[in-house]
Formats: structure tokens, sequence, C-alpha cells
């Protein structure tokens, strides 16, 4: 854990040559509770290729300098409504927003050595600045919804929703949209719900 931490959006030939790692790195964070997510290298390629493609996309990177080389230990997403998944436009649409004016942080990953230094004050920090400067009025995130009582939850896991409290968002109690992956130890992807939350920018 040695190193200074540099937090930092990664664009061009920097972009580029790190999608192997940051592909790499969400499967690691995904695959722990809640998303228990059993991850696919190409197909986390092909994502953050489309969304490092995309006009108002952003990836902003946590890197630490380990043994003479850059290593990514972190890294949060987004793009403005219009240019994400149909899934995630859908409850935003069914209610007549807007969607031009919604910035969607699409997610925030960190190794849990790295975790409570404030980094992920910090990724937030970044995609809403980004947000802004894109003419978003409204910034929304959504997390999976597991049960209470599934036999996977660690005993001492902590939600995370006192932390998104603290960066000004609430629960869209109303909306709600599903994503589909493979759990590990599953043999089929299955539709998972998804919870929104949102803040004004």
């Amino acid at each position: 854990m040695s190193g200074e931490v540099t937090i930092t959006p990664l664009q061009g030939s920097s972009l580029t040559e790190a999608l192997d790692d940051l592909a790499r790195l969400r499967i690691c964070v995904f695959s722990d509770w809640p998303y228990l997510y059993d991850g696919d290298l190409d197909y986390e390629r092909r994502y953050l290729s489309e969304l490092a493609a995309a006009s108002s996309g952003i990836i902003v990177a946590a890197q630490v300098a380990q043994a003479g080389r850059t290593r990514i230990i972190g890294a949060a997403t987004g793009a403005m409504m219009p240019q994400v998944q149909a899934a995630f436009q859908a409850p935003f649409a069914a209610q007549g927003a807007d969607l031009s004016e919604i910035f969607y942080c699409a997610e925030s990953v960190l190794l849990p050595d790295y975790r409570g230094r404030g980094i992920g004050h910090a990724f937030f920090e970044h995609r809403e600045a980004h947000a802004r400067a894109m003419g978003a009025r409204r910034s929304v995130f959504c997390a999976v919804i597991r049960p209470e009582d599934h036999p996977a939850r660690p005993a001492d896991y902590a939600p995370l929703d006192p932390f998104w409290r603290k960066r000004g968002y609430e629960r869209l109690e109303d909306m709600r949209t599903t994503l589909d992956w493979l759990d590990h130890g599953e043999s089929a992807e299955r539709a998972h719900p998804m919870q929104f939350w949102g803040r004004a920018l």
C-alpha cells in the first residue's frame, strides 16, 4: 500500500493503454458482495471502450506508483443519460424527465486496501464537476438490491447508504431498473433489481 495515490481522468492513449487494467479491476471488485459478478474480460473491454467513446463520458482512475510502474487501484465512470444503456434511461423517460439534464454515475470501484482514504469522495467530485460542465442539473446512480437474508451476505457488511447520503444523494424510492449478469456459482445470467439514488447539481 506504499506510494502516493493520484486521481485523474484518463484520456487518449493513457485511456487506451489502461483498458485491460480497468476491465480486470471491475471484475475483481464486482466479484465481491453485493454484486457477486462472474465477470467476462471481453465484455468488460467492450463496455469500457464504448463508454470512453461517448462524447460525454468520463473515466477517472486512482493510480499508485509501485515497484517502478503505475498501478490502477480504483476507477469511476459516468456519462450523460442519453449515452448510457436503455435500462438506465427507461425509469426516467417513463416519468417524462429530460434525459439531457441527467448525468449517470455508472460505477465506482476501489480495491479494499485503499478504502476509507477519501478516494470515493474524489471520484464523485470529478464526475459531478464533469456533469456540470456537460450541462447536467441532476446526478444519479443505481445499486443492486439484495435480500437481507442472502446466504452470501457477509456478517460484517456495512451498506454504503451513509456515504452516499453524505454526498447529498437520496434514494429515489419509485425509480428502479434491472440489469442482467452472471452470479458466481450460477449457470446463466439473470435479471438483478437495481435501486436509483440521485441529487441535484
